[in-house]
């Protein structure tokens, strides 16, 4: 299969109407995809552990923070960018029992699920959107009125 390239205009935000997005992790593209995202017009909240120093500095941004398991359990999207290492027990742990059927899950890197350390169910569609720059450049690009090439895969 060939590579299919997309520019700005080829993306709808529409689709992401009415939805809730869910980011897992505030770290260099946690914050990054957040902060685009809600300056995009989409809902977005953050989902952390209480006791993370990043709680604070979310809200400090104007972002909504809760919990890992009550972010996902009203999310429609759950972007996941917690490090690699931790996202199989963040998945099993917090995520896994309260999403909602049909909810899409999300990655930057697709580590978790191509090695099979996170396998959501079928009614869970997969997809991956890998900037490729780190998080503060995504902020910067996109506050510039740009962007960074990004990667996108759709596993089902």
């Amino acid at each position: 299969m060939a590579a299919q390239i997309w520019y700005d205009n080829d993306g709808d935000l529409s689709v992401l109407e009415g939805k809730k997005v869910a980011i897992i992790g505030y770290g260099s593209q946690g914050h990054a995809h957040a902060l685009n995202l809600r300056d995009s017009g989409v809902d977005v909240v953050v989902g952390l552990r209480p006791t993370s120093k990043s709680v604070a500095f979310a809200k400090e941004q104007g972002l909504e923070v809760k919990s890992v398991p009550e972010a996902a359990a009203e999310a429609d999207v759950i972007m996941i960018l917690a490090p690699d290492q931790y996202q199989r027990t963040i998945w099993a742990n917090d995520i896994e029992p309260n999403i909602k059927p049909g909810t899409a899950v999300a990655f930057a890197h697709g580590f978790n699920i191509h090695y099979g350390y996170i396998k959501p169910s079928e009614d869970h569609p997969v997809f991956m959107v890998a900037p490729k720059g780190p998080g503060h450049i995504v902020r910067r690009e996109y506050a510039a009125g740009r962007g960074v090439p990004v990667v996108v895969a759709v596993s089902r």
